[in-house]
């Protein structure tokens, strides 16, 4: 792991492990023998067992006879062995499912060769190998399904443990702690004082579940703590993958890049230089404001921060191999984070927040990087709007959610879609609003001079013929005609209302 485990740690934890008095479901003592095959048994059902004790790491040992406990030493040497012409971690690894850290460690213990397999607890799901799922009963090792009594605990468990309440990394020192996270940056953002002494900052980190006591000494440091102040993420195994990636490509395709930069910060402690480093890719026009010359960049920096802020705190950290990314191009900006959307992308402006990480969302909320009141989607639009843009598109491509800015287009240049998606983003923002879209206002979303109420009138007319927006009252004049989103008609709501009574 990048966190280093020095020989001292690593042997004074098998001293540790050698105490127990039998086998336990989560740690396994091997003389020689490794199979293979056995050894992705073994990680598939010592993951699994230890999620399901709260165990942030199982072991298993070669060099230790399985009786006595005592060092024996071992013939097994893991960065020797291959299956077939592949390295055998990484064959391992392939056959995992969700993929899990483990890690071989190589030492002497009382001048003899061990072994530790260090293996991290399941999260989300229960470990495959192969296919099949195993754990520990006792000190043996069986298929899961043979045991529908501990299957059905591990969900329930794993079910219940948010992302945030992970553990990152175990068993440290104090100055340890304070050497991988950035706990400045934590007074920072609440606008509090440094306190003296190091006791005192510990204390406030474990005050907000940045971290916890280890029942072994020490420290734990939580995923929540992990991925708001690391120092670096890449000192985070679980983690490194969830660093921000921003792309920028020449033109409009993602042929040629022509820059790219992975944020390695805390979200928390690096949000502002992240914005900052979007903000400078960002292409500028030139305005004329009073007869003078004024340089703005493409994009509102206010719906870059919200969109980023969203990628951030609502992705499905169980996702593995992903994590946010932000690419730019000629004509766009594309924020992308994995985990399909609680809510639908057409209800995003109204639908109240949800978030599947509450913990991280609420202290993102108290540092003042993320919207409380969920008015974020709101701003987005209503930015757009203001510079003159193409509605933002909201899409869930498989397993993911992205939301794409456009640059400047004028009305002509727009396409139908582009058209009628702005005329219902209008009318959400209206309908927000406790208002409606109206001739008058499409008009001013669009900068369409007075003289020219018939091409709003199209507009409408295509927004409502694609059933995007309906009339607030069917009966009223057409000077008079007022219009909402689809969702928002009488009848829907009507329908919508019965439906939920229904399943009540």
């Amino acid at each position: 792991m990048t966190v280093d485990r020095s020989i001292e740690y690593l042997t004074g934890l098998v001293h540790e492990l050698r105490k127990l008095p039998t086998e336990t479901e989560w740690v396994e003592f091997k003389h020689n023998r490794a199979d293979s095959e056995e050894i992705g048994e073994y990680l598939s059902a010592l993951a699994n067992s230890a999620a399901l004790l709260g165990k942030v790491n199982a072991y298993l040992i070669w060099g230790i006879d399985n009786s006595t406990h005592k060092i024996i030493g071992t013939t097994f040497v893991p960065g020797s062995i291959k299956v077939g012409n592949e390295a055998q971690e990484n064959w391992l690894l392939k056959l995992l499912e969700p993929k899990i850290n483990f890690r071989f460690f190589s030492l002497t213990v009382d001048e003899k060769p061990v072994v530790l397999l260090e293996i991290g607890a399941a999260f989300r799901h229960p470990v495959k190998f192969k296919s099949q799922e195993f754990i520990r009963v006792g000190s043996y090792k069986k298929k899961l399904k043979d045991f529908p009594e501990k299957e059905r605990a591990l969900w329930r468990h794993l079910d219940q443990t948010p992302f945030e309440a992970g553990i990152a990394e175990t068993h440290l020192e104090s100055d340890e702690v304070l050497r991988l996270l950035d706990a400045p940056s934590y007074f920072e953002l609440l606008e509090l004082p440094l306190p003296d002494g190091r006791a005192a900052i510990l204390d406030a980190l474990r005050e907000d579940n940045l971290i916890q006591p280890c029942e072994a000494g020490g420290w734990n440091i939580t995923n929540l703590g992990a991925i708001l102040f690391a120092r670096k993420l890449d000192d985070f195994p679980k983690l490194k993958r969830k660093t921000t990636r921003i792309i920028l490509y020449r033109g409009k395709g993602r042929v040629e890049t022509q820059r790219e930069q992975v944020d390695g910060k805390g979200y928390a402690t690096g949000f502002e230089g992240l914005i900052s480093f979007i903000m400078a890719l960002v292409p500028t026009n030139e305005v004329i404001e009073r007869a003078l010359r004024k340089t703005v960049p493409m994009y509102p920096e206010l719906a870059i921060r919200e969109l980023v802020a969203n990628a951030l705190i609502h992705q499905d950290f169980f996702v593995t191999g992903a994590g946010p990314m932000v690419e730019l191009f000629e004509d766009r900006v594309e924020i992308t984070n994995p985990g399909t959307p609680l809510v639908s992308t057409e209800r995003f402006l109204d639908t109240p927040p949800k978030s599947r990480n509450e913990a991280l969302a609420s202290l993102m909320r108290r540092f003042r990087i993320c919207e409380e009141r969920g008015s974020g989607i709101d701003k987005v639009v209503f930015q757009t709007e203001a510079f003159q843009l193409p509605a933002p598109l909201f899409e869930a491509p498989e397993g993911f959610t992205r939301t794409i800015l456009f640059s400047h287009r004028t009305l002509a240049e727009m396409d139908k879609d582009d058209r009628v998606r702005a005329c219902y983003l209008h009318a959400c923002l209206k309908y927000v609003q406790r208002d409606f879209l109206t001739n008058t206002s499409l008009r001013e979303r669009f900068g369409i001079e007075e003289q020219n109420r018939s091409m709003a009138s199209r507009l409408i007319r295509d927004a409502a013929d694609a059933r995007a927006i309906v009339p607030h009252d069917p009966s009223a004049a057409p000077k008079l005609m007022k219009y909402v989103p689809w969702w928002a008609a009488p009848d829907h709501m009507k329908a919508e209302q019965a439906k939920n009574e229904k399943v009540t």
